[in-house]
């Protein structure tokens, strides 16, 4: 059985939070897999607090066929323990982890999402 997986595109003042991978070495939207349990939402705000360790407000899901992406508007810092160094960006930087063809698609649904939810 595959888990499925959910991320959060959080805008505030039109820029968007991506966290760097070390791993991966490359940006990234906060997420990872739904636990038992969990609704896509609750994973996607629960992988934002811990990677970046600012809350989001969930104001639309879509899936995507492998996982769910979620729109949100970014909110406060909660937490210093954050796993990964966090950036905002007005556009997609050039060292991504995943594929850029799906953020070039999904980041600015989310950024209407959130535009619309106002």
């Amino acid at each position: 059985m595959t888990h499925r997986t959910a991320y959060a595109i959080a805008f505030r003042d039109g820029v968007f939070l991506m966290v760097y991978h070390p791993k991966r070495k490359g940006w990234e939207m906060p997420g990872g897999h739904v636990e038992d349990g969990e609704t896509s939402e609750q994973a996607a705000r629960r992988e934002f607090i811990e990677e970046s360790g600012h809350d989001i407000r969930i104001v639309k899901t879509r899936d995507i066929g492998y996982c769910d992406v979620c729109a949100a508007v970014l909110l406060d810092k909660v937490s210093d323990e954050c796993e990964m160094k966090t950036e905002l960006f007005s556009e997609l930087p050039k060292d991504l982890s995943f594929d850029r063809e799906e953020y070039e698609d999904t980041v600015p649904w989310a950024r209407n999402a959130v535009n619309e939810a106002r």
